[in-house]
């Protein structure tokens, strides 16, 4: 930032020196140039001191969010209103303006992770696409100053993070061609040494492009790009009587500590699958609300359009528990707090006597250090519990309120044996903890429990060896599948016997599609000819009544129909209830 204030001040001083004395240059002119500068170094600032904000808490950011938003609109309006006087005298190059668009694009993209309010995402991309279309970076090449090019690049990576998350796929591809032919000029003017890290860039969303098993195809082949946030029929409705809880899911936490999976950016792919299961699609923004950061406190928003997220890449213990404690302090009222963990399964490393909340072990957290196989933890003293580990009961403080936790681990039944201390409604829901040596390993292109929960059509077809399928059809078994997910909705409000819990969670639409999506995924496991063995099922704490819900003949009946429709039935066991 120093440097880059010098160049300015430097910029300023020789604008005001050349073309002969001062006093040639017209008062306005200079003024104008002034006020550029002054508001060009505020963003900065501004910008920089971004960083410094505490990244969990919902309040303390939003004031200096909107401060921040006022100048870059100032400095964006300024140098459009003004662009021949800051040509002429202030020699504004066009990838300056590039670097303006870029911040503001930076800024729509981190306002939406602190809101999870994806509108923002669609206002990150349209400032992000007028960089691409008006070629603001294109004379960046031509100057000998690597850290200009490098500046470009990581446009191109933050460009395609927000394609990424909007599902604009075809823009992603034609971005990666343009983001490797850069990075293959940058190395080979430059001879610089961050050329493997940039090509590992090109690697990993190669990958992450890559990670869905299944491919659906239009008439002339071109790949349909399916969007899994929730759309308007998305979850299944109520029925009128329904009895059901108000509460409301107003905070989650989505952590990713799996070795070896497909990630890009601070994503993984388990991570990216299961936000998108916690988002609506996007609205346009103009019709939504006014400027980020400018709402006034005593006006509330119609509604909250999704609940607010935490996005943890590999978190130490201490950093997953000053986001979850922060997250618990500002739960509203009503509301619920979900915890996702998609990550490495931490075992016991001695036999234990007894049977407590931290005798099972749990999944991992970072430790700061490289971990060459996080199954096998560094074993000291047996009687001692494994510090770098999630155990159950350290989530027992946060039970104090309604708590949602899905565990997608090769240790997800630890959590089975939780304890409901408090009362309050409680779900787990819990992955196989492992999967038929028949199934193509596809543990690094992501999990496939949780591709469950984000795209359940797209977990049937993988599991019945489906791999590419057309449109219409695809089309029809979603909603055949949408059937489905009313009947299972149907089943847990009816059922005698079912934890009270589910059914306080239902009243949410997100929730009550991940429970119903979850159902479904257990059921076609348990009727897979191929999985067998108990480990090979979901599990959930609370139990659900197997007969009511996970192994209910009508629900059997839907599924093996599904099959039919995909000519797979083969795949599945005709009469499930005779093989128990």
């Amino acid at each position: 930032l120093a440097e880059e204030n010098e160049m300015t001040d430097l910029a300023l001083k020789e604008i005001m020196s050349s073309g002969g004395a001062e006093d040639d240059i017209p008062q306005a002119e200079r003024k104008t140039v002034t006020d550029f500068c002054y508001l060009l170094d505020k963003s900065k600032q501004l910008f920089n001191g971004l960083r410094d904000l505490p990244q969990y808490g919902q309040k303390q950011w939003q004031s200096y969010f909107g401060r921040t938003f006022d100048v870059y609109t100032k400095l964006w309006k300024f140098q459009q209103q003004h662009r021949q006087v800051l040509d002429n005298r202030y020699g504004l190059k066009r990838w300056q303006i590039g670097e303006i668009a870029s911040k503001i694009g930076q800024l729509y993209y981190h306002y939406y992770l602190r809101t999870s309010e994806t509108s923002y995402l669609n206002e990150a991309f349209s400032f992000y696409s007028a960089i691409r279309q008006r070629s603001y970076y294109s004379q960046v090449n031509k100057e000998d100053r690597p850290e200009l090019v490098v500046k470009k690049l990581r446009y191109y990576a933050r460009f395609i993070v927000v394609c990424l998350l909007l599902n604009k796929m075809d823009v992603v591809k034609d971005l990666v061609k343009e983001l490797s032919d850069e990075i293959e000029d940058y190395t080979h003017r430059f001879n610089t040494e961050d050329q493997v890290e940039w090509n590992l860039v090109l690697q990993e969303v190669a990958a992450f492009i890559e990670a869905d098993p299944v491919m659906v195809l239009n008439d002339d082949n071109t790949i349909v790009i399916t969007s899994n946030r929730l759309s308007e029929t998305g979850a299944p409705l109520l029925e009128q009587g329904m009895i059901v809880g108000q509460l409301a899911l107003a905070d989650a936490l989505i952590i990713g500590n799996c070795n070896n999976q497909v990630k890009f950016s601070e994503l993984t792919i388990d991570m990216f699958r299961m936000l998108q299961a916690l988002e609506r699609e996007p609205m346009n923004l103009a019709s939504q609300m006014n400027k980020p950061g400018m709402q006034e406190s005593t006006e509330k928003p119609a509604r909250r359009e999704n609940p607010h997220k935490y996005l943890l890449y590999k978190p130490t213990f201490s950093q997953l528990y000053t986001f979850l404690a922060a997250s618990f302090k500002e739960l509203p009222a009503n509301s619920v707090l979900l915890i996702y963990l998609s990550a490495t399964g931490v075992f016991p490393s001695g036999r234990s006597d007894s049977e407590g909340p931290y005798d099972f072990g749990g999944v991992l957290t970072n430790s700061n250090r490289d971990i060459i196989n996080g199954d096998a933890i560094h074993k000291r003293n047996q009687s001692y519990k494994e510090m770098h580990c999630l155990h159950p009961g350290d989530l027992y403080p946060f039970t104090r309120k309604p708590l949602f936790i899905i565990v997608d681990s090769s240790n997800s039944v630890a959590y089975k044996n939780f304890t409901n201390l408090f009362g309050q409604p409680l779900v787990c829901l819990l992955s196989p903890t492992a999967y038929p040596k028949a199934l193509q390993d596809q543990s690094q292109r992501g999990s496939l429990f949780t591709l469950f929960l984000n795209n359940p059509l797209m977990a049937f077809l993988f599991v019945s060896g489906l791999s590419s399928m057309r449109r219409g059809l695809w089309e029809k078994c979603q909603d055949y599948l949408r059937k489905i997910n009313r009947d299972i909705a149907q089943l847990l409000t009816h059922s005698r016997s079912i934890d009270q819990s589910f059914l306080q969670f239902f009243g949410d639409e997100f929730l009550r599609l991940l429970l119903t999506r979850f159902i479904f995924c257990s059921a076609t496991m348990r009727m897979h000819k191929i999985f067998r063995e108990t480990r090979n099922y979901p599990e959930s704490y609370p139990q659900l009544p197997r007969d009511e819900t996970v192994e209910n003949p009508h629900l059997q009946k839907h599924i093996l129909e599904l099959a039919s429709i995909l000519d797979v039935r083969n795949v599945f066991l005709e009469n499930t209830l005779d093989d128990y």
